[in-house]
């Protein structure tokens, strides 16, 4: 991911977090484990377990290699692409539903291998790689069954709709090419011309999809459009100006065959990939002209088996709309009941949580300055908060990472479709940083009180910190990753963070964190709203305002990303949720044995699963210590 401004000050497009995890030296780190494709580690073959069979270490790796066949661009995130794989840094695979199909039909046939091999004797991590695998592979199979929409394979963006505010290549590629696409020597720099010149394909795969769609009656909302198209058309205006974010890393740094191949790949933008990113635009435009303002996927075709689905693999659990519905509303409830008397003992004693939680948001106090000064302060307040917590990490954890990161603006031209944040873990090899993306389109989207729970669900202790651990397992469980647990991690970070000591000084900093975890609630209840039980945006966005107090700004795109990704919103608080009642198990059945550090290092190990398996990690941690 990347930003594709080039007017920017250091300050607002990058900070880089890389300094050290402060007094960590003489205590245990987790030393990297990436596995060789198809090595053993003792002697350098294949191992069998029985004659002609690989070893279980052997044939997961095989798995993950064939998998990243289909998605080589995330090879090259992962930093895999290399040695026989390299060539993959110079094409993004097959696309549209030729590609689609093939990638269904490879993993089809891994997940038949995954579930036919022989599991005697095989180790606790290897059985949870073949879970994982199993998990993964037939919950993508069953998405891609359905006759619209993008699946994500062991990831979390599941979409109705390929092309959306949110979704689609013409985001996706600026990034790639600006974060992600290596550009070391003259090799890379074939390889970055190579992908140039297949943006447009993929982009005319995504445009005959979406057509396709239209055609069985699928038109997204049109408020949701309406936001695509402005952002397709500021992406065609870049692409536009000598290439744009397509071209500009060959113009960064001095590597001469990068500059010069500039030339060739500007006329790549102008000739083919703008003429394609104009056919979607019209197709969008089409579709704009048959929407209406039904939010919910319950308006598509088949739009309750979608959900259904989608639900279910946002969650790793079985459970109905219904039941997700009821238990947002249960949990909101227990979370203002918290924060209810942390209000009062600091003046606000007038009206509902909600609407005391909205004159706290607009205390001046509280408010960042506007405009570029209020940027930086931002920075500064985030780089003081990761300080914090890196030192405070030993006392949470028998084993540490040392995370190289950056704090990142979310590029400009994809803010306003963007949510507050996001972030996670950098490469498996560790020459791409981890993440923190900051929305800041406006700092008034931010509050002295709320942005250092978002630092930490964001860095550490949560998706930076968790990537982190995730890359020193085997290259299949970096690969499959589970929603339900990093998100439900990176809130479990928070509850860490504050655990810790972060709001013992600063209670208004303990309101912020639990409204956190209310809005993740809210999360529940609005979804299930939105796809379930056919709520209007309007509805949803009132539900936030008026009964957790949240900010109109930060929840209009909330509400629009979960129109466009549904489901996806419930995985947090699922998450969070059984995390924490694993923590309460193991202390039940543990009694004094019991360790805090001990039980975060035993769930962190265990690595992203889906959350029955999580608990059997639980219970491993349970019966060996």
């Amino acid at each position: 991911m990347r930003e594709t401004q080039k007017n920017f000050t250091r300050r607002q497009a990058l900070r880089s977090t890389a300094r050290g995890l402060g007094g960590v030296s003489a205590l245990a780190m987790l030393p990297g484990c990436m596995t060789v494709h198809g090595v053993d580690d003792q002697n350098g073959q294949f191992s069998s377990s029985s004659a002609g069979l690989p070893s279980a270490d052997a044939k997961l790796d095989e798995i993950a290699y064939a998998m990243l066949r289909h998605e080589p661009g995330r090879a090259t995130g992962l930093g895999v692409d290399t040695g026989e794989y390299a060539h993959w840094r110079g094409t993004f695979g097959a696309t549209g539903s030729e590609g689609r199909e093939s990638y269904k039909a490879t993993l089809s046939n891994l997940l038949q291998d995954a579930r036919d091999y022989p599991k005697d004797g095989l180790t606790a991590d290897q059985l949870i790689g073949f879970e994982v695998v199993e998990s993964a592979f037939s919950k993508a199979v069953e998405g891609m069954d359905l006759p619209y929409g993008d699946v994500a394979v062991g990831s979390w963006r599941n979409a109705p709709y390929l092309v959306i505010q949110n979704v689609g290549g013409y985001i996706d590629f600026p990034r790639h090419f600006g974060a992600t696409q290596p550009l070391r020597d003259a090799q890379d720099v074939e390889y970055y011309l190579g992908r140039v010149n297949e943006v447009s394909s993929v982009l005319d795969g995504e445009t005959d999809r979406i057509a396709e769609a239209r055609g069985m009656g699928v038109v997204p909302p049109d408020f949701l459009l309406d936001k695509t198209i402005a952002q397709m058309e500021a992406n065609i205006a870049d692409a536009a100006n000598n290439g744009g974010a397509y071209v500009a890393p060959l113009l960064t740094g001095e590597l001469q065959p990068a500059i010069t191949a500039s030339r060739q790949a500007v006329g790549m933008v102008n000739t083919r990939l703008i003429p394609a990113l104009q056919r979607q635009l019209d197709e969008l435009k089409t579709q704009r002209s048959l929407a209406k303002s039904d939010a919910g996927i319950w308006a598509q075709p088949r739009g309750e088996e979608w959900y259904s689905w989608s639900t279910s693999a946002s969650t790793t659990t079985s459970l109905s709309p219904d039941e997700i519905h009821e238990q947002g509303l249960d949990e909101l409830a227990t979370l203002h009941g918290r924060m209810d008397p942390i209000l009062r003992n600091i003046g606000y004693t007038q009206g509902s949580v909600g609407e005391r939680m909205q004159a706290l948001g607009d205390d001046p106090r509280y408010k960042f300055a506007e405009g570029d000064p209020g940027r930086e302060e931002i920075f500064e307040f985030i780089d003081e908060r990761i300080d914090w917590i890196k030192a405070q990490m030993p006392r949470a954890f028998n084993q540490l990472v040392n995370p190289n990161m950056e704090v990142r603006r979310i590029p400009i031209n994809e803010e306003a479709g963007a949510p507050g944040a996001y972030g996670g873990a950098g490469s498996k090899d560790g020459s791409i940083p981890g993440r923190f993306w900051i929305n800041l389109r406006s700092t008034d989207l931010h509050r002295k009180y709320d942005l250092p729970d978002l630092t930490f669900h964001e860095s550490i202790p949560g998706h930076v910190w968790e990537g982190e651990y995730s890359n020193r397992l085997p290259l299949i469980r970096s690969i499959l990753a589970f929603g339900a647990f990093s998100e439900g991690w990176a809130l479990y970070g928070e509850q860490l963070a504050d655990e810790l000591g972060a709001y013992d000084d600063f209670a208004v900093g303990r309101l912020g964190y639990l409204q956190s975890l209310a809005f993740r609630a809210c999360r529940l209840v609005v979804d299930t709203g939105l796809h379930s039980k056919r709520w209007t945006r309007a509805q949803a966005n009132a539900f936030f305002v008026d009964r957790n107090g949240s900010k109109p700004e930060e929840v209009a795109g909330e509400v629009d990303r979960y129109c466009s990704w549904p489901g996806q919103a419930c995985s947090y608080k699922i998450g969070h949720s059984e995390i924490v009642r694993q923590r309460a198990r193991a202390q039940s059945e543990m009694g004094d044995a019991y360790d805090f550090k001990a039980f975060n290092t035993a769930v962190i190990l265990g690595g992203n699963a889906p959350l029955d398996v999580v608990g059997k990690t639980v219970g491993r941690y349970i019966d060996t210590t």
